[in-house]
């Protein structure tokens, strides 16, 4: 990670190819990365992810594996063979996360442990039988993930220091639910704001509608990643 704007991964959360393709020649430069999630993946969004892949941009497949162990062993083995640098896997138990480390073998795609998704509070935690503090259930989860393999976790800002204080400074952190200050949280229960969770110990912040809907898209990606700069000058 040369430059802040490497930190910065933009969330392609749009219906089409066109429209992804349409904001990448928006973005260029001043993005480090594109994730491309469920909804883009199903309407023809790997076929985009091999293109970006073949030049040269990373990309992050969000697909969120979750299934028995030869299923994310053989699907992680795939969105490795097309060249993806990030791919996540929920981190709910070590059989599935152990299955995609062998599905990644010895490519280079690094492996992101999903904690709690961030549009998910304490009282949505309760609703799924699960009785642990949300804070200790991110931990909980980020340490399978570590002791599995993987090379770090996706997490909100609000857990990001206690992780980086548990697990050590190699341990990538990825960060979504960012919304610069002032701007509507939306559906996320724990949003941060860029320089929080850059100072918090996130090395990589995923920023999707605040960057995709605005006006002026290129001028809100290059404010996130000033304020990305900030936060590291400090």
């Amino acid at each position: 990670m040369t430059f802040p704007r490497d930190r910065l991964i933009v969330a392609l959360d749009v219906p089409s190819v066109e429209e992804a393709e349409a904001l990448i020649e928006t973005l260029g430069d001043d993005v480090g990365v594109y994730k491309i999630g469920i909804e883009l993946l199903f309407s023809g969004g790997f076929a985009l992810a091999q293109e970006l892949a073949r030049r040269e941009c990373p990309v992050f497949i969000d697909a969120k594996l979750l299934d028995i162990e030869a299923t994310v062993e053989r699907a992680t083995a795939a969105i490795a063979r097309i060249g993806a640098a990030f791919l996540t896997v929920h981190a709910l138990d070590k059989k599935t996360l152990a299955a995609a480390v062998r599905g990644r073998g010895d490519s280079p795609l690094k492996l992101l442990g999903v904690t709690v998704l961030t549009n998910l509070s304490p009282c949505d935690v309760i609703e799924q039988g699960i009785d642990h503090p949300l804070a200790e259930l991110v931990l909980h989860r980020a340490k399978l993930a570590k002791e599995a393999g993987f090379d770090g976790v996706i997490a909100s800002g609000h857990e990001a220091a206690q992780i980086r204080k548990a697990l050590g400074p190699d341990f990538l952190i990825v960060t979504p639910g960012v919304r610069p200050q002032g701007s509507d949280t939306q559906d996320q229960a724990r949003a941060v704001t860029p320089r929080s969770a850059i100072e918090a110990g996130a090395d990589y912040l995923v920023v999707g509608r605040p960057i995709t809907r605005a006006a002026d898209p290129r001028a809100a990606a290059s404010a996130i990643v000033a304020e990305i700069a900030a936060a590291l000058s400090r």
